[in-house]
Order: structure tokens, then C-alpha cells, then sequence
């Protein structure tokens, strides 16, 4: 029997986590290998926009930075854990749009306290087999969130956030994709590299 995979796309905003988790998943379940895109988001986007129609700057101003943490840690807490449900009820390979270490990266691109008990609470869930930092410009990344035209991020916090993963002790397990290149060729190399470990597995 084969063990299915967990594979996880990290980075920053704007680094294209959620198209190439999209365009994986399609593709392996073409290929003859099942899998399932899941998101594992904290709902900020969504948050954010309650807090403008409320008349406050974003949901930190509108909740305050530990109501606001303490929220956020509990969405994306329930949403992997229904990822990872779903996943195991369907045999599919899980390829996880975002994943525990983006909660740990926003504790330290804010600054905030905090992290030790998130990762104690987070540690319950299992290491993914493969992760996937999508490393990718700032500025291209702002760039990338513009154009979306649902919501926005300053380039000061951008730089933070890029610093915090590559600050995580999980950093060297991470396996880095330049993801500056476009969407078609950061899709072929990843592709590549879970068919690489994909083998051992059958």
C-alpha cells in the first residue's frame, strides 16, 4: 500500500502559494496520483475587511494584537485540522495551501509574544513530508497582492515576514523554490521534486 504524501507550499504573501498548490494537486491527480488542494488560511483578509467596515485601520486595531493573535491561531488551528481530516478520510495526497509555520512566521514579522505557546498548541499536528518555501521578491510579491484587487500589503511588513521564516529553526528541513520565475516553471520544478520523493514511497 502507499503511504500518501503531505506536502505544504510556505511564503510570504504574493509568492503564488495558493495557485501552485492549485495547479499540484490537479496535476499529480491527472498524473494518476491522487490529491487534494486544502487551504489552512487564518481568515485575516476576511477579518480585515470586518475591521474597515467598522470603521478601524485592520482587525489588530479593531480586536487589539493578543485578541487579534489569539483569533487568527484558533481559524487557521481548525482549518488544518479539517485539512488533515479530510485528507486521511480520502487517501489523497494532502497538498496544503499554508501550514503551522506561517502562524510561527507572522508571531515573529509582528513581534509579538506569544510563539511558545503556539507551537506547543500547533505541535499536535504532524510534519508535513515535503514543504515548500516559495521565496519571491518584496517588492514583486506587493506587486503580485495589488493586482489581486481584494486586498493589499505594505512592502516594511513584506521584508518582515520574509525574514521570519528564514529565521525558523524549521528553516534548513524547508525545501526553497525561487519563485520570482513564473507559475509555469516554479509548477515543473516542484512536480519534479515530489516525484523524486514519491518513489521510495510506492
Amino acid at each position: 500500500m502507499t503511504r500518501q504524501l503531505r506536502i505544504a507550499m510556505i511564503g510570504i504573501d504574493g509568492s503564488g502559494k495558493t495557485t501552485l498548490a492549485h495547479a499540484l494537486a490537479d496535476q499529480l491527480t491527472a498524473a494518476g496520483r491522487p490529491a487534494a488542494y486544502l487551504q489552512a488560511p487564518s481568515g485575516r483578509p476576511t477579518l480585515n475587511r470586518l475591521a474597515v467596515r467598522l470603521g478601524r485601520r485592520d482587525a489588530i486595531d479593531l480586536f487589539g494584537r493578543f485578541v487579534y493573535l489569539a483569533i487568527e491561531s484558533t481559524i487557521r488551528f481548525a482549518v488544518i485540522s479539517y485539512a488533515l481530516i479530510k485528507s486521511a478520510l480520502t487517501g489523497r495526497i494532502a497538498v496544503l495551501d499554508r501550514y503551522v509555520y506561517c502562524q510561527f512566521a507572522v508571531v515573529r514579522a509582528r513581534r509579538q509574544s506569544g510563539e511558545r505557546f503556539i507551537r506547543a498548541l500547533f505541535g499536535l499536528f504532524p510534519k508535513p513530508d515535503l514543504v515548500f518555501f516559495l521565496a519571491v521578491s518584496p517588492e514583486i510579491a506587493q506587486r503580485r497582492v495589488a493586482l489581486r484587487g481584494t486586498d493589499s500589503e505594505e512592502l516594511e511588513y513584506l521584508m518582515a515576514s520574509d525574514q521570519a521564516y528564514r529565521s525558523l529553526p524549521e528553516w534548513p528541513d524547508f525545501v526553497v523554490i525561487d519563485a520570482d520565475a513564473g507559475p509555469d516553471e516554479v509548477l515543473a520544478e516542484v512536480v519534479n521534486l515530489v516525484q523524486d520523493a514519491y518513489r521510495p514511497l510506492a
